[in-house]
């Protein structure tokens, strides 16, 4: 696979450092995962060299037949995976498929609640640096302060106060499950659309390990990453037998028409041109690996690695807010350990470790400095990594933010991960070494 970019030596050196980095790091960031070697190959196939502005059967290219196959076996997998009436998998990203349900249900000025970034809530959701508190105006629910848990009856009576037009659920570190029928009754006593942002945890729902959104949810937007272990891109989704979310009363057989006019415009033409063919090809295969039963395995696999290291890092006298976890990751407070979330992630960077510092609810320190770190096992557990990994793993993490300026333990440590990563080797296909 590599053999093509002998013609461009500068860039086959920093793909090849790329594969070395991720193969003998241990990857825990929650964001991420590896995908599979087809995903791979339709990433990179010659669909990438079709312009396909449109949909299918209604492009304003011609040649588009066989790219159109790609995009409806996209869809139909899609809908099957998550029991959906209606999807869009054209969004480049979350946040564009984020930004075209905003667009489609609010106008500028209209109130989104969400839950607040530092207590684990997205950009997208409503922070002031971003579009969606730049053209709306963004109002955020926290967790309670006891707990670090969702608070139902504050959220209500915020929503109550502030009368939104949309109420946005979802996280990207907020480690307990959503309960969307609660969500689903604020909603309609403040007469506010809902919306999912699952990103983080659509594979989990896509198996039954989590609550699903769609039963409740007007749309649900996510990512194709994450833990769906897809390429990089974005979805929309309605479930079946939802009331119109646009609030147009229509004959039923006249809602899936509704909604592809109205969301499938959006994006495009609406905030995209031309969709990218190959990544939605690689989306296709994608869900086509979450439909097999192994993927169930794979994604319990996912919440046992999690709850495993979530436990051991407690064990070890480590702050995991809200005691522990449902899903896919954890946050981890470090204020009693006396050591910053930039410092911690720096110094597991150099023991070969990978994690992102974050801010913990109600912290006192800046988003680039953090009292925090974020944890996640998709990736680790993709490698093939389970319980007795973890736990070596929580003692790895211990030993490294113990002797932060220790440099030589710091290297044996990174010896140490080195050589576990050799025993789940990840892409030896694609290894030159």
């Amino acid at each position: 696979m590599l053999n093509y970019l002998n013609s461009d030596l500068e860039i086959l050196k920093i793909v090849q450092l790329e594969i070395d980095r991720q193969a003998n790091n241990l990857e825990l960031i929650a964001s991420e995962n590896f995908v599979s070697l087809a995903v791979l190959s339709a990433a990179g196939s010659v669909l990438t060299n079709k312009y396909a502005e449109g949909y299918p059967g209604k492009r304003y290219y011609g040649g588009c037949e066989f790219v159109d196959m790609a995009e409806e076996l996209a869809r139909e997998r899609l809908k099957k995976l998550f029991n959906a009436e209606y999807v869009n998998v054209q969004p480049h990203s979350g946040s564009q498929a984020n930004m075209a349900v905003y667009m489609s249900l609010l106008k500028p000025g209209d109130t989104i609640l969400g839950l607040s970034l530092d207590h684990g809530g997205h950009l997208t959701h409503g922070s002031p640096v971003n579009f969606s508190g730049q053209i709306y105006r963004s109002v955020g629910y926290t967790l309670n302060k006891e707990t670090k848990l969702l608070d139902y009856n504050i959220i209500e009576d915020l929503a109550k106060k502030e009368k939104p037009k949309l109420i946005v659920t979802g996280a990207s570190a907020y480690s307990r499950d959503w309960d969307y029928k609660k969500f689903r009754e604020i909603a309609d006593k403040v007469g506010a659309f809902l919306m999912c942002d699952m990103a983080h945890p659509a594979g989990l729902i896509a198996k039954g390990l989590l609550n699903n959104p769609l039963e409740y949810c007007d749309v649900v937007t996510s990512t194709t990453h994450k833990t769906l272990r897809g390429p990089r891109g974005g979805v929309i989704l309605i479930g079946k037998d939802k009331e119109n979310p646009m609030g147009i009363k229509t004959p039923k057989g006249d809602r899936l028409k509704l909604m592809s006019e109205v969301f499938d415009s959006m994006v495009m033409p609406g905030i995209q041109g031309g969709p990218l063919m190959h990544i939605i090809m690689a989306k296709a295969v994608a869900f086509g690996e979450a439909l097999q039963d192994s993927f169930a395995d794979y994604s319990r696999q996912i919440i046992k690695n999690a709850k495993t290291l979530a436990k051991e890092l407690m064990s070890l006298g480590y702050d995991v807010i809200s005691g522990g976890t449902d899903n896919h990751l954890m946050l981890v407070d470090l204020t009693n350990k006396n050591i910053s979330g930039k410092k911690a992630e720096n110094t597991l960077g150099e023991a070969g470790i990978t994690v992102n510092k974050n801010m913990i609810p109600f912290d006192t320190k800046s988003p680039f400095v953090t009292s925090g770190i974020r944890i996640g096992t998709p990736a680790l557990t993709t490698r093939g990594m389970k319980e007795d990994e973890m736990k070596l793993i929580a003692n790895f993490i211990d030993k490294a933010l113990s002797n932060a300026e220790n440099k030589e333990m710091l290297k044996s440590i990174r010896a140490d991960v080195k050589a576990l990563c050799k025993n789940f080797p990840l892409y030896p296909e694609l290894s030159q070494n």
